[in-house]
């Protein structure tokens, strides 16, 4: 199915709720000597960050002060994840706290949107257990933010907009968390339907975005002085699928690489099964392209890719990771486990040990399976006790420890370039990093060094970060 681009007619009507919303507010800053303030709580992975930034610059345009606390909000939206069950439990502990808030200000407007109410249950949660919540919208909604309020505050009712088609809009203000780092959706959705996973059912099927406005977007980051862009996608090696015309994603990211300018092109996340060697070849050919890739194995055991519906087997992951290694030999390579999915025996879990042995992982990001609720793999036999699951999940950490640890030492004595990020958040007094690769560098150093390329000699290596001094 060809993706639906929204007409610009539908984006020209949200501007002008945005108008409507604007002049109000500003009247009440000119008669109370301050504007309304707006805070957007995200939970989740990038693409609800991304989400947020468009929402926080409809919020912004509307006429509201961006800030930092739901205390000194009149509009409060919570963007929600819905990729575990723990995630959903802390955005409702979280909206459960602000009843209070409201009780002090009954002026404030509450609404709740992103992947966890695009679940008919969590809707009737939000509608019967949380009255004070005004207006829920679904993933297929965002650019309708607008249009809820000004019903909101003009008419009074709750709203709950859960079932819009799933389309691309364009031309939406955007808020940027940072003046340096980036994220660019590039497409929407997933077709893939693995079964241990929500997404598909909770953002549509996949739906890409114009190379042009994408290509423009970039363009315009690069010229603003951003250093580190990311393309997002549920995944994004299907870019251009539903589009229907000969252009892939090697090809937009070839096409982005020619862009002048002193930057880095990261993405996320690719699906084995579409994972290229004309991929890697473009990685490969451009200075501008992080030499990383991103690669969710999910499982070593063929038996166990099959149930989970990943559509590849061993056989294949390994011969595009050997193309890496064979084209990229400094290539960083990082992965997502899953442990103890329904079925996975000590012989398929040892098979995903003999992976990590095999690739050697920079990093990985490691969960123990847990069901989620309208799944197939939630309804599945043979689901694995929790002991047992927790028992293979250290001894995973454990194993991919030391190859981190052993990994980074190849690292003592060399010079990296890296972005700093500013002062570390877990020590204040020295400066955190990140490399082309994303490997986190602790270093001392001057906070105008934030937002800038620094060249780090590297004088310590530990299994979670790099250790170094400024050199010029």
């Amino acid at each position: 199915m060809k993706t639906k681009i929204l007409p610009i007619e539908d984006i020209n009507a949200q501007f002008e709720y945005m108008n409507l919303i604007r002049a109000e507010n500003d009247g009440f800053a000119m008669e109370n000597g301050f504007r309304k303030g707006a805070f957007v709580m995200t939970f989740g992975c990038q693409q609800n960050e991304a989400d947020s930034e468009k929402i926080a610059g409809m919020a912004q345009n509307m006429g509201y002060e961006i800030v930092d606390t739901p205390e000194k909000a009149y509009l409060i939206v919570v963007n929600t994840c819905a990729i575990r069950e723990h995630a959903e439990l802390k955005a409702l502990s979280i909206i459960g706290q602000y009843k209070h808030i409201k009780q002090k200000n009954p002026n404030l407007v509450i609404a709740v949107c992103g992947c966890m109410v695009t679940q008919e249950h969590r809707v009737n949660d939000i509608k019967f257990k949380y009255p004070y919540v005004d207006f829920v919208f679904s993933t297929a909604a965002i650019h309708k933010l607008p249009e809820l309020l000004f019903k909101k505050v003009s008419k009074g009712k709750r709203l709950y907009c859960n079932d819009e088609e799933y389309s691309v809009a364009e031309g939406l203000p955007i808020r940027r968390e940072s003046n340096y780092r980036a994220w660019v959706s590039i497409m929407y959705g997933c077709n893939n339907f693995c079964t241990y996973c929500i997404v598909p059912y909770v953002r549509g099927r996949e739906r890409s975005r114009r190379k042009e406005e994408i290509i423009a977007e970039v363009r315009g980051l690069v010229a603003d002085g951003y250093k580190d862009i990311t393309l997002l996608g549920q995944n994004v090696n299907s870019y251009g699928k539903d589009m229907g015309f000969d252009y892939d994603f090697a090809d937009l990211l070839d096409e982005l690489a020619e862009i002048e300018g002193d930057y880095i092109l990261h993405f996320m996340t690719s699906h084995p099964k579409d994972a290229t060697k004309k991929l890697v070849d473009v990685i490969a050919k451009h200075k501008t392209i992080a030499k990383q890739f991103h690669l969710p194995l999910q499982s070593g055991s063929d038996s166990i890719l099959k149930k989970m519906n990943r559509h590849y087997q061993m056989d294949k992951y390994l011969d595009i990771v050997d193309y890496m290694k064979t084209k990229i030999p400094d290539i960083v390579i990082t992965s997502d486990i899953i442990v103890g999915f329904p079925g996975e025996t000590e012989e398929d879990f040892e098979g995903t040990l003999e992976a990590l042995r095999r690739i050697r992982y920079d990093m990985i990001y490691s969960f123990i399976y847990s069901p989620r609720k309208g799944t197939p793999a939630a309804e599945m036999p043979d689901q694995v006790p929790n002991n047992v699951q927790s028992e293979r999940f250290n001894r995973l950490l454990a194993l991919q420890n030391d190859i981190a640890y052993e990994i980074n030492q190849k690292h003592m004595g060399q010079t990296i370039r890296v972005l700093c990020d500013g002062p570390s958040k877990n020590n204040p007094e020295v400066l955190c990093g990140r490399t082309e690769g994303n490997k986190i560098v602790l270093f001392n150093g001057s906070v105008e060094n934030t937002g800038n390329f620094v060249n780090i000699k590297i004088t310590k290596c530990e299994t979670f970060a790099l250790v170094g001094e400024i050199v010029d």
